[in-house]
């Protein structure tokens, strides 16, 4: 374990936290995706995986702006989250209320990411690197477009039908 020294550093190692989340995203979503019975659920994981790779290639172009190497530190959180998600899936029946079960999961790791990504844009904005911070804010907006998305989807749609299985 590195001993974080500097502000710097702190900006760093968050970094590598979210980029090792982003990872195990991208693992994650083609299952939640298949495991969804709601078509605009499954497009919405499918939209989120292509921008999930997205996202990791700003992240590579954010390390390479602060001269650092692009590296992954063991985002537990993230782990923590998708394992609470596959153990709920296994215990839900098929349906409608998996498909909320699946929502419930995703958003709290949007959540999780909001959060993250909200924390590095300040980060970097507090060590002068507006260039950084504008990468992490189009990451932090689609964060935030994804969540309103799986709303809408669970309020029109997917909540009522698990209510009534």
């Amino acid at each position: 374990m590195t001993m974080v020294k500097t502000f710097d550093e702190l900006a760093v190692e968050g970094l590598r936290d979210i980029y090792d989340a982003e990872h195990q995203i991208t693992e994650a979503l083609p299952k939640m995706e298949k495991a969804a019975t709601s078509p605009q659920l499954k497009q919405a994981f499918q939209t989120h995986l292509r921008q999930t790779e997205g996202q990791i290639k700003r992240l590579d172009q954010v390390f390479q702006l602060l001269g650092q190497k692009a590296e992954r530190k063991t985002c537990l959180a993230t782990r923590g989250l998708i394992a609470e998600a596959n153990e709920h899936i296994k215990e839900t029946e098929t349906g409608p209320l998996l498909d909320a079960v699946l929502i419930d999961a995703a958003q709290k790791v949007e959540h999780y990411e909001i959060a993250s990504y909200g924390t590095a844009r300040t980060f970097a904005l507090q060590m002068g690197n507006s260039q950084v911070a504008n990468l992490l804010d189009e990451t932090l907006q689609e964060e935030g477009d994804t969540d309103k998305l799986l709303s809408r989807i669970a309020e029109t749609n997917v909540n009522q039908k698990a209510a009534q299985q």
